[in-house]
C-alpha cells in the first residue's frame, strides 16, 4: 500500500471527502466537513514530523481496537485514541486487503454518526430519534 494508492481507495467510498490539516494531514471525512461531516481517515504525508507517529490513522470498534492494538507497527492513535482510533507505523503493518475492509467498516462506523441533518443532505435516510426522559 502506498498513500496514493490509499488516497484513491478512500475518495471511491460513498460520500467522502478530504482536506489538508495540521501540517501535512489528509484528513478523510463522511460528508463535507462544513456541513456536519466526521473524519474517518487520516493520512500524514511526512511520518513523524507532527506527533501523529504513523503512516494512517483510522477508528474502529472497541473490540478492534483491542485486537489492533495487540499487533506490531499498529498503535493507539495519539490524541485519538479515547475515541478507538488507531494508528498505523507503516503502510506494510497489514496487508492491503485487511487494510481495505478496515477502512470501509471505519466510514460505516462514521457514517452511522452523522448528525440528522447532515444525513439529509446528504440524501440519506435519518436515523430514528430517540427519546430520552
Amino acid at each position: 500500500m502506498s498513500t496514493e494508492a490509499t488516497r484513491a481507495f478512500l475518495l471511491a467510498l460513498p460520500h467522502t471527502s478530504e482536506t489538508l490539516q495540521w501540517g501535512d494531514n489528509l484528513v478523510f471525512w463522511v460528508a463535507p466537513k462544513s456541513i456536519g461531516g466526521k473524519m474517518f481517515a487520516l493520512i500524514d504525508l511526512t511520518p513523524g514530523s507532527q506527533g501523529f507517529h504513523g503512516v494512517i490513522a483510522f477508528p474502529t470498534t472497541a473490540e478492534g481496537f483491542a485486537e489492533l492494538t495487540e499487533r506490531e507497527g499498529v498503535r493507539p492513535a495519539p490524541y485519538l485514541a479515547r475515541a478507538h482510533w488507531v494508528s498505523l507505523e507503516r503502510w506494510s503493518a497489514m496487508p492491503t486487503r485487511e487494510l481495505h475492509q478496515r477502512l470501509m467498516d471505519a466510514h460505516t462506523l462514521t457514517l452511522g454518526k452523522l448528525p440528522r441533518k447532515t444525513r439529509v443532505s446528504l440524501g440519506l435516510e435519518p436515523l430514528p430519534r430517540t427519546r430520552t426522559r
